[in-house]
């Protein structure tokens, strides 16, 4: 398949960029600057162009460009960027597929598992509604800036993306080294559920989403196993033969992040009910097996 992939450099993106070249796909890397290589076409989500001849010819388009949520702390300014970078730039891949006389066959356009907001301890699945909050009204425009395309006919499927374990980024990258200090602990009460998933299972479930013409909409990327803050901070030690007896208290993270500990303290149960359905095989279903294979 020739497949074109926003976000490429990124965490998922490298990682995701890897595994189709190695089953053989040309892969077609959108970026914001002058081509370097006949694999690279520019984009602007700004000015919403995107050269027509780098897509010419796909059979997918995955779409997983966007400001990072914990890269810095939540100002107004930066919350704009988080908003704008997803809804303008999927609404220019959605707009310019659609307008292609032979478009590709599908749009996999990221999201997150913010969709669900604060959900305590109920169990939600793709079938749940809408949470409140700023990353829940983020995520259901940014899900709804690919309306283009799915009213082209285009099938659309999103990712909501959970927790994903890996060293080289996300929040697992700043949590290692502090564990491995032997300075780890829970956060904040421990009782808040995080629904994780490794790095091979976000891109295997990915490509599945590519690949599976019956799947469309949002699915959730998550382990089946979803798991308290307190259960990871166990896993943790255990995995890396450390002591974590050092808890953040809740007052300390409101200090220290700002708006964005709400989202650090805040509970997402949420299962992979579709991805279950389509009979999807999980490498690293439960959080030790994740950690494990992220080190």
């Amino acid at each position: 398949m020739r497949i074109a992939v926003t976000g490429s450099t990124g965490l998922i993106g490298n990682a995701l960029v890897a595994a189709m070249q190695q089953r053989g796909d040309v892969v077609v890397r959108l970026v914001r600057r002058p081509p370097a290589n006949a694999s690279e076409a520019e984009w602007n989500p700004t000015t919403g162009f995107v050269d027509p001849a780098g897509l010419a010819g796909v059979d997918a388009v995955v779409h997983l460009a966007g400001a990072g949520v914990g890269d810095h702390r939540w100002t107004p300014a930066y919350k704009r960027e988080i908003r704008t970078s997803r809804t303008a730039g999927t609404h220019t891949i959605a707009q310019a597929i659609a307008e292609m006389p032979t478009p590709p066959k599908v749009l996999v356009s990221a999201s997150a598992i913010g969709f669900y907001g604060d959900t305590a301890d109920l169990a939600v699945d793709e079938d749940s509604p809408a949470g409140t909050g700023f990353l829940a009204d983020v995520v259901v425009a940014w899900e709804g800036a690919a309306d283009p395309a799915r009213e082209a006919g285009i099938r659309v499927a999103h990712p909501r993306t959970g927790l994903v374990v890996a060293s080289e980024g996300g929040a697992w990258q700043r949590l290692f080294p502090i564990f491995k200090l032997g300075a780890g602990g829970k956060l904040g009460s421990g009782k808040q559920y995080w629904s994780f998933i490794s790095l091979r299972d976000e891109v295997a479930g990915l490509l599945r989403l590519i690949d599976d013409e019956s799947l469309s909409g949002p699915v959730n990327l998550t382990s089946p196993n979803p798991v308290t803050n307190a259960d990871i901070t166990k896993a943790m030690a255990a995995v890396l033969h450390r002591p974590a007896l050092v808890p953040v208290p809740s007052f300390a993270l409101k200090l220290v992040l700002g708006e964005f500990s709400q989202e650090v303290l805040g509970s997402a149960r949420v299962l992979p009910t579709r991805l279950s359905a389509a009979g999807f095989s999980w490498q690293e279903p439960d959080i030790s097996s994740a950690i494990r294979a992220a080190l």
